[in-house]
């Protein structure tokens, strides 16, 4: 098995070390701190400063967290802090419905799964948690689309990728925002893969700011009727369950 890369260990020595003190660090200061020589203390801090991870002042030339970095570290504790007010809820909604639970959340475009509960039956089922699924072919993706303005921008910019022959075109896809957003929840049905099908709503935080989305997913033939709409008793099973999500989430804060 391949052993540690010094080079990493040394620029999250550096990140700890910054993250520590009160102030910014020289590079002398860093190199000293970390028996670095001061040209490899140097050549870190550049790399990091050019990914936005440590920033440097212009009047002292010394060197504090970056934006990049801060940003990250927040995004981490909001995705945590959404599953952990998620997770009992979601195990009941596994139970109550009988069908798999995802958690979702916006991240690089697409859909993080940030949290995902089994079809409580012994059938095989492989563990989604950590998986990017396409925003406008899922049901969690869409009703993160609908209520979150700029990553529709990225996503129309980017150009959506057909997945099967139901995959929705993007004016398709606009006129499907448009109705998550009336209705409160949206659905997929083959959209993605073929045979299967979803349903989600959203969680909100405070303001209303939609935060992610919970939904379930199984076969076709479970979760929609003979016309392709949802099943009405999975619907409100969905729904309740994001309400739930939604009211801890924002009692939380």
């Amino acid at each position: 098995m391949p052993g540690p890369i010094q080079s990493i260990e040394r620029a999250a020595a550096i990140l700890r070390l910054l993250a520590r003190g009160s102030g910014r660090l020289g590079v002398v200061e860093i190199a000293e701190s970390l028996e670095l020589a001061k040209g490899t203390a140097h050549g870190i801090l550049r790399t990091l400063a050019g990914v936005g991870f440590v920033e440097q002042d212009r009047d002292t030339g010394k060197y504090q967290l970056g934006a990049a970095l801060l940003h990250l570290g927040s995004s981490y504790l909001d995705v945590n802090e959404l599953r952990s007010r998620a997770i009992n809820w979601a195990d009941a909604l596994a139970a109550r419905s009988g069908e798999a639970v995802r958690i979702g959340a916006p991240l690089e475009g697409r859909v993080l799964v940030v949290h995902h509960v089994f079809r409580p039956d012994d059938s095989p089922q492989t563990l989604d948690v950590g998986a990017m699924l396409p925003l406008h072919a899922t049901a969690l993706g869409k009703v993160l689309l609908a209520y979150d303005a700029a990553l529709l921008a990225s996503w129309r910019a980017a150009g959506p990728e057909a997945y099967t022959r139901r995959t929705l075109p993007p004016a398709a896809v606009t006129r499907a925002l448009a109705e998550v957003r009336r209705a409160g929840w949206a659905a997929e049905r083959g959209e993605m893969v073929p045979g299967e099908a979803g349903i989600a709503a959203p969680i909100r935080g405070h303001g209303g700011i939609v935060v992610g989305a919970i939904g379930v997913s199984g076969a076709e033939d479970r979760i929609c009727e003979p016309s392709g709409h949802p099943k009405s008793r999975l619907l409100e099973q969905v729904r309740d369950a994001a309400r739930a999500v939604s009211r801890d989430v924002v009692a939380s804060r």
